[in-house]
């Protein structure tokens, strides 16, 4: 989450941006100017849509009074179209803030009006209200560079990839076991079953149709693994000699292999942060206590942020308990945990994830290795 600071009040254009499929709804706004106008964008091309908006951001500008150098805030909800217009509007010149749309305060009655017009008034009334310093609970997202979505491509890639392959190897195994056949489905597979060595149960030879299907999703497991291969071997090579670094730091920890190092640092450790508690909430792993008059409530952690990051911490740490056992987190995890079941286990590990992400983020920004940890050679 960006640091929120309090902005100067000069005259300024105020405009929010609720974003849809066929048009974008846009709402206005000055300090000079009681109500606030509203207008749509409706052109084909994604392209034209935004150029006509900064065409119309300028003539109400001049329309208004406004100096042509006054200052643009902008605000729109993270959504499918991403940090593309964050990024062309800020070349423009605009004050651009990406927020997330769990955040933005709305309603609580059971039936509440909504439509396009009235979530662009409310952003434009929650930007106004940031731009005055009352930050509240609005969370700003940290609009990343172009080049830092386009590496983090590679590394989804791969996990994409990963996961097909599991898939159609379990279809193969799952199909085969309806005929009794308890074969392994490894990199010789496709010559077993064209040699005919894949059979069922009692010796006899599979269904032609079976065989087909087979066939064919070998052909796609097959096409699979070699992209795999080709992602893995072109991600490193593409990266910056910074990221590489970093990578390189991490993988030099035991418990942590080149795999999870990547995905870390192109899906985590891109950005800066000014101190700890950034880090866990930028991945989820906070409490959120529910403490009001006689309830008192722990909701567990607040789940925002990147989920790919959060859970692969998760699947880190337990790794981490294995491969650093006299390190300090995993000897604090050892004390919490002592006599507890595997509920108690699950819950703590949670923790765990959080105190070793604060940790790495601390190794490769200062040098510090965690506490007990230990390394292997480059």
């Amino acid at each position: 989450m960006q640091p929120t600071q309090r902005v100067d009040r000069k005259p300024a254009l105020e405009v929010s941006l609720e974003l849809a499929v066929r048009r974008w709804k846009v709402a206005l706004g000055s300090a000079s100017r009681a109500n606030p106008t509203v207008f749509s964008v409706d052109a084909q091309d994604l392209w034209d849509r935004l150029q006509q908006l900064v065409q119309r951001l300028a003539e109400f500008k001049a329309k208004w009074g406004l100096t042509a150098g006054c200052r643009v805030a902008l605000i729109y909800e993270a959504g499918q179209d991403g940090f593309w217009i964050a990024r062309a509007l800020q070349a423009e010149g605009v004050q651009v803030i990406v927020v997330d749309p769990a955040s933005v305060p709305v309603a609580r009655h059971a039936r509440r009006v909504k439509t396009d017009r009235l979530d662009a008034l409310k952003l434009l009334e929650v930007l106004r209200a940031w731009l005055r310093g009352e930050c509240g609970e609005l969370r700003v997202l940290h609009i990343p560079s172009e080049a830092a979505e386009a590496q983090r491509l590679m590394t989804r890639e791969r996990g994409l990839l990963q996961k097909e392959i599991n898939q159609h190897v379990d279809r193969i195994v799952k199909r085969l076991r309806l005929y009794g056949c308890s074969q392994g489905v490894d990199a010789s597979f496709a010559q077993r079953l064209t040699a005919g060595q894949i059979r069922q149960a009692d010796g006899r030879p599979l269904p032609e149709e079976l065989w087909d299907w087979l066939m064919r999703e070998c052909e796609r497991l097959e096409l699979a693994r070699r992209q795999l291969r080709a992602v893995e071997k072109a991600l490193l090579p593409q990266l910056p000699e910074q990221q590489r670094s970093k990578i390189a730091a991490l993988d030099r920890l035991d418990g942590i292999g080149w795999v999870g190092a990547t995905r870390l640092v192109l899906e985590l450790f891109w950005r800066d942060f000014a101190n700890r508690r950034q880090v866990g909430a930028c991945v989820g792993l906070v409490p959120q206590p529910y403490d009001s008059g006689d309830s008192h409530v722990d909701q567990g952690i607040s789940k925002q942020g990147n989920r790919r990051v959060r859970s692969l911490l998760i699947e880190m740490a337990w790794f981490w308990l294995r491969y650093q056992p006299a390190s300090e987190i995993s000897q604090w995890f050892a004390r919490r945990t002592s006599g507890a079941g595997k509920r108690g286990k699950r819950i703590a590990i949670v923790a765990v994830a959080r105190r070793l992400a604060i940790a790495l983020w601390r190794y490769l920004r200062d040098g510090v290795v965690p506490a007990g940890a230990t390394l292997h050679k480059a």
